[in-house]
């Protein structure tokens, strides 16, 4: 705790001034462009993997970066996600995963989170994912690493369908004042790749996007 103290006076004694008049401008309102919604695990920061500002990005982190679909649960998620596209207009939401998950190592070994009967749950909504990775990748079942980056890939799929369940969302979308980018972030090298609905798979993300 001592150490998040120091840091709050650092901030307010070398950064805050820096930034002043970012800040008073941002004290009359918010207006983020992109709604970036990723895994809660400590290692994913996403000011520092976009190199982004205060007030750039409105973020929604969770265990597993999951989207139930509406109506399904998860009322934060909901709210925040109506809050993005219906009222500060974002015109992008990213749903970025990434390597060495926790949440789906959880949703392919159940067994790791029997006590956890929270997160056991919260990982139903996670569920196509779980089914897909059984269904189509057997070929993965002496890999356990490269079927946790199928996994990991499939959830951001998953979940952008989910995404799109959501009445704000799907409005935004018809309207074409929306677009849905899914990403995953390799915690180990720091590349990020992105899916390519054209090549159907993840690319290394290019500089124009």
């Amino acid at each position: 705790m001592q150490r998040l103290v120091k840091g709050v006076h650092e901030f307010q004694r070398n950064i805050f001034p820096e930034k002043e008049e970012l800040f008073a401008q941002l004290s009359k309102g918010q207006n983020p462009q992109t709604l970036f919604i990723t895994c809660s695990d400590s290692r994913v920061v996403p000011s520092i993997i976009t190199k982004s500002e205060p007030g750039d990005l409105f973020e929604l982190q969770n265990a597993g970066n999951i989207i139930p679909a509406f109506g399904a649960g998860g009322i934060g998620e909901a709210a925040t996600i109506e809050y993005a596209v219906a009222a500060l207009k974002v015109t992008d939401i990213v749903i970025c995963g990434h390597s060495q998950c926790g949440a789906m190592t959880g949703l392919l070994e159940p067994d790791k989170v029997a006590e956890l009967p929270a997160v056991g749950g919260w990982l139903q909504h996670a569920e196509a994912t779980r089914r897909i990775i059984k269904e189509n990748y057997k070929h993965l079942d002496d890999d356990f690493g490269k079927k946790l980056t199928a996994c990991v890939e499939e959830n951001v799929l998953v979940q952008l369908e989910h995404l799109k369940t959501h009445p704000a969302v799907a409005v935004a979308l018809s309207k074409k004042a929306l677009k849905l980018h899914g990403w995953v972030y390799k915690i180990e090298t720091g590349a990020v790749f992105a899916y390519d609905p054209d090549e159907g798979q993840f690319l290394p993300l290019k500089e124009q996007e």
